[in-house]
């Protein structure tokens, strides 16, 4: 199995004529998205080595090594940039996660039975929401925080839904 990529910035427009790149980094410290290494495409079919040389509003400026003219930079806008998981920072808390962490663990209810798995994670402005696929085929979203998953054990790769989280599954059960 190959190891796990984390999202660590996109590539969202162009700055100036010499290949500059404005970069939205979803980095902590947006700069340190240039200390991962090198960083790829979602595919892996391009590797990008990465120098932060600005500031563009909120968002960063930066070069990337053999790319220096503006036709080329625009051809690579909406480019996710990729690094290994290994690289990052190992997580000291227990209540601080990187999403590629929680895809793919097994979702169990209050009772200990399996009921799920995790298939994405998400937040689209108003918090954070795990997608599940249930046992049916049948894909949920529900909200990451205490109330509907009390309980996250990485090192036995399950989370417990609360039954809060779990309405949808009475209604499944009547269709």
């Amino acid at each position: 199995m190959s190891e796990k990529k984390i999202c660590l910035g996109k590539i969202v427009g162009v700055h100036g004529i010499r290949g500059e790149f404005k970069v939205k980094s979803f980095t902590a410290i947006d700069k340190d998205i240039a200390n991962y290494g090198e960083l790829e495409d979602k595919n892996a079919q391009r590797k990008f080595c990465l120098k932060v040389t600005g500031h563009s509003k909120d968002l960063l400026r930066v070069k990337i090594k053999g790319i220096d003219d503006r036709t080329t930079a625009e051809s690579l806008i909406g480019t996710e940039l990729y690094a290994p998981r290994g690289v990052l920072p190992e997580v000291i808390t227990d209540d601080v996660f990187y999403e590629t962490d929680l895809v793919g663990l097994k979702v169990f209810d209050d009772k200990k039975n399996e009921v799920a798995k995790v298939i994405g994670f998400y937040n689209f402005g108003a918090g954070d929401i795990l997608e599940i696929k249930l046992k049916t085929g049948k894909t949920e979203m529900i909200p990451f925080n205490k109330t509907y998953v009390p309980e996250i054990n990485l090192d036995e790769s399950y989370i417990i839904v609360a039954s809060t989280g779990m309405v949808f599954l009475e209604d499944d059960e009547d269709a």
